[in-house]
C-alpha cells in the first residue's frame, strides 16, 4: 500500500509540474508572437496551433466575450477574468466535440483593446490516473486483508498447533518422561529442524541419565566390594595374634586394594575431563604412527611373557590433531583389554586350562583411509556380541557378570570419550573370530 501511494503521489506531482511547465512555455511563446506582430499575428498563431493534434487549449475572446480564435467551443460558466490567479480549473467543450465537458487547467491574460486569451491543458488524463491509483489501492487493501486472514488461519491452526505440541512434549519431559520426542513432520521447515536438534539433545540427555543410573548401580558393586575387603582384612588382622608379619601382609593387601580404588577414581576423573573437552596439554599436530609404534614396542615383551602372538602393521605417517597422552592412553587401553579378555573360545569338549593365551593373536595396525586415520586393535578371542557393542562403551559395564576378572569397566569408556574429543568415532566389529576395535580420527593435511 505504501508503494502504491508513493508511486501515485509522486507521479501526480510530476504530471502537475509538467502541466505547469507546458502552460508556462505556451505563455512565453505566445507573448513573443504578440510582441512581434500584435493581436493579428497572435490570432494567426493560435489558429494554426489549435489545428495540431493533441494541441493545448487556446481561446481568444473580444471585449464582448465572443470567441474569435482557438479550439475551445465554449466554457461551462463564465470566462475567468482575474489574471492574478496563475492556474485556474475550468470545464470546457472542444470545437466539434460531442463528448461530455472536461476539465482543464488554464491561465488567462488580458490584452489591450479588451481582448482575453486563455491558454491551458486538459487534466482528464490526470483524473483517470488518480482513478487507477484509487482502484489499485482498493485492490491492494482487499488482497492484504485476504492474506492477513489466511495468515491468521495458517498461524492459528497449523503453526500454533505445532508449537502447542512442542509445549506439551516439553511438559511431559519435565515431568520425567525422557523418552518423549518432538514430532517431526518431514517438511524440512524451521520448526522441523528445531525439533530434530532438540530431539538429538534429548537423546543425549537420556543417554547421560541412563549412564548416570548405570554408574550408580555399578559403583555400588565395584566400589563396595573392595571397601568391604579392606575392612575385613583390617578386622582379621586385629582379631589374630599380634605379629609383625601378619600386620605387614594386611597392610600390603590394603595398599593394593587402595591403589585399585585410586585407579578407578583417576579413570573416572580423566573421562570427566575428556568429556568436558579439556584435554591435558591441549591439542597439537602429532603422528599417530609414532604413538602406535611406541605402544607396540611397550606391549610386545608383555605379550611375549604371556605367550600371546602380537603383531603390528603401521604405515609411515598418519598426521592427526590431538593429545599425545590421551591417544596413547586410548590405544594402550585397547591392547590391554585384548590381553586381559581376549581368550579364544574353547572348542567343544575342551577342559579348563586348555587352549590358554598361547592361542591368542593380537594385531595392531594404523592406516590412512581417505581423510581418516584408522587405528585398529584386533584379536581372535571370544569377542563381544553385537547387541552389547553400544552397552560396553558405558562406564562400569562389564560382560563378565561374576566380575572375577581384573578391571573396572572404564577402559572402553575412556577410549570412546577420547574419540569424541578428537571429533572421531569408535567402532566395534566382529573379527570372525574375535573383536576388532577401530579408533577413527580425522586426518590433517
Amino acid at each position: 500500500m505504501f508503494l502504491v501511494v508513493y508511486i501515485g503521489h509522486n507521479t501526480q506531482r510530476m504530471m502537475n509540474e509538467q502541466l505547469n511547465e507546458t502552460i508556462e512555455a505556451e505563455v512565453k511563446g505566445l507573448g513573443e508572437q504578440y510582441s512581434q506582430g500584435g493581436i493579428r499575428r497572435l490570432i494567426d498563431v493560435v489558429e494554426r496551433r489549435s489545428r495540431q493534434p493533441g494541441a493545448s487549449l487556446y481561446m481568444v475572446t473580444d471585449y464582448s466575450g465572443d470567441v474569435i480564435a482557438g479550439n475551445v467551443a465554449k466554457l461551462k460558466g463564465t470566462m475567468p477574468r482575474d489574471p492574478e490567479i496563475p492556474i485556474q480549473i475550468v470545464r470546457y467543450l472542444r470545437n466539434g466535440a460531442d463528448a461530455q465537458p472536461q476539465e482543464a487547467a488554464v491561465r488567462v491574460f488580458v490584452l489591450p483593446g479588451g481582448f482575453h486569451i486563455l491558454i491551458g491543458r486538459d487534466i482528464s488524463e490526470g483524473k483517470r490516473f488518480r482513478e487507477v491509483i484509487q482502484s489499485a489501492s482498493r485492490i491492494t487493501i482487499a488482497v492484504v486483508g485476504v492474506l492477513a486472514i489466511l495468515s491468521w488461519l495458517f498461524v492459528g491452526r497449523r503453526v500454533m498447533k505445532r508449537i502447542d505440541a512442542v509445549s506439551e512434549t516439553g511438559r511431559l519431559i519435565m515431568e520425567g518422561d525422557l523418552s518423549r520426542r518432538l514430532h517431526v513432520t518431514g517438511s524440512g521447515d524451521e520448526i522441523d529442524r528445531l525439533a530434530e536438534n532438540v530431539n538429538a539433545m534429548l537423546e543425549r540427555i537420556e543417554l547421560l541419565m541412563q549412564g548416570l543410573k548405570d554408574v550408580s548401580d555399578n559403583i555400588a558393586h565395584d566400589l563396595k566390594t573392595p571397601l568391604t575387603r579392606l575392612r575385613n582384612r583390617v578386622e582379621a588382622a586385629l582379631r589374630e595374634e599380634p605379629s609383625e608379619e601378619g600386620y605387614r601382609e594386611a597392610l600390603e593387601a590394603t595398599i593394593d586394594e587402595s591403589d585399585q580404588l585410586i585407579r578407578i577414581f583417576n579413570a573416572l576423573l580423566k573421562i570427566a575431563r575428556v568429556e568436558a573437552g579439556s584435554p591435558d596439554g591441549g591439542l597439537e599436530r602429532i603422528d599417530a604412527c609414532e604413538i602406535a609404534a611406541e605402544v607396540a614396542e611397550f606391549y610386545e615383551p608383555v605379550a611375549e611373557d604371556e605367550g600371546v602372538t602380537f603383531t603390528s602393521e603401521i604405515c609411515e605417517t598418519a598426521p592427526v590433531e590431538g593429545s599425545r597422552e590421551l591417544i596413547t592412553q586410548a590405544l594402550s587401553n585397547l591392547v590391554d583389554n585384548a590381553l586381559k579378555y581376549g581368550f579364544p573360545p574353547k572348542a567343544e569338549g575342551e577342559e579348563d586350562g586348555e587352549n590358554e593365551k598361547s592361542d591368542l593373536h593380537i594385531a595392531l595396525s594404523v592406516a590412512c583411509e581417505g581423510k581418516e586415520v584408522v587405528l585398529t586393535v584386533a584379536d581372535n578371542g571370544s569377542g563381544i556380541p553385537e547387541a552389547d557393542h553400544d552397552r560396553v562403551l558405558r562406564r562400569f559395564v562389564r560382560l563378565e557378570e561374576s566380575r572375577t576378572a581384573p578391571g573396572s569397566g572404564l577402559g572402553l569408556s575412556l577410549v570412546h570419550a577420547v574419540a569424541r574429543l578428537h571429533r572421531g568415532k569408535l567402532e566395534l566389529a566382529n573379527n570372525a573370530p574375535g573383536l576388532a576395535v577401530r579408533l577413527i580420527l580425522p586426518k590433517v593435511g
